[in-house]
């Protein structure tokens, strides 16, 4: 069954899609009136919705019966990421939204070979949560991660006061043998909690971006005895959690 995430200022029994996913529900779904759909509303509550009127205009439906179980992760896991070569970061957004990501914060860093075109910028993040929307419902979550708008690292890193757990992906951690700080790291992330993840560019993180971020609080993982890819890394990182939040008994 289809799944789409509906907009502010809706209610079980005059549920209205966006024009978009209108469009979506009748010349790409092709149902009529009386056909089912997953319908999320933006607190994250989903229900099974039967289509009450399909027009050329507009689609409507109402909340037949509520669905209980969330498809969320018991703790958010926001991904910031340097600034990665073509559409590498979509690759990222697609893929993280499936394994549970909250939220993505790309960055500047100083190996970052993209620049970023504030020019551009607009279009580009719209392009990124539009991805992140069509993840979500193709893999059934209960929410839309929030992607941000590109900042530089020490905005990143003045942003990360309200989580509970700090990490990054050092490969020179990796290098030097260390293997637990990444699995300490996910054993103390509570349910509710929050952890920020950040994972550099192609090049890694520069001696003094290490510094930096150890500076603030982040504690360098290495994550496995391999050296992972730029766009590999958080993948890694949140399959471990869901696995260890999720599935562990």
């Amino acid at each position: 069954m289809q799944r789409y995430f509906l907009t502010s200022g809706q209610n079980a029994e005059n549920i209205h899609f966006s024009k978009e996913d209108a469009h979506h529900i009748r010349r790409v779904m092709r149902m009529e009136e009386g056909d089912r759909v997953y319908a999320v509303f933006p607190e994250g509550k989903a229900g099974v919705a039967v289509l009450t009127s399909v027009t050329d205009t507009s689609v409507e439906a109402r909340i037949e019966e509520w669905l209980e179980q969330s498809t969320e992760m018991p703790a958010e896991v926001v991904v910031a990421c340097g600034l990665v070569k073509g559409d590498k970061f979509d690759y990222i957004i697609q893929k993280g939204t499936e394994l549970g990501a909250a939220g993505f914060v790309p960055f500047e860093a100083e190996r970052s070979i993209v620049k970023w075109d504030p020019k551009k910028g607009a279009k580009k993040t719209e392009r990124w949560q539009k991805i992140a929307k069509e993840a979500a419902e193709q893999s059934h979550r209960n929410r839309i991660p929030d992607v941000a708008e590109p900042a530089s690292m020490k905005q990143m890193i003045e942003q990360s006061s309200t989580f509970d757990v700090k990490i990054f992906a050092y490969e020179e951690t990796a290098k030097s043998g260390e293997m637990t700080a990444f699995y300490e790291a996910v054993h103390s992330l509570k349910p509710g909690g929050r952890m920020l993840v950040v994972t550099g560019p192609e090049g890694g993180f520069s001696e003094k971006e290490a510094a930096q971020l150890q500076d603030s609080g982040f504690i360098p993982c290495a994550l496995g005895p391999r050296i992972l890819r730029a766009e590999t890394a958080p993948l890694y990182v949140l399959s471990a959690v869901s696995f260890y939040l999720e599935l562990k008994r």
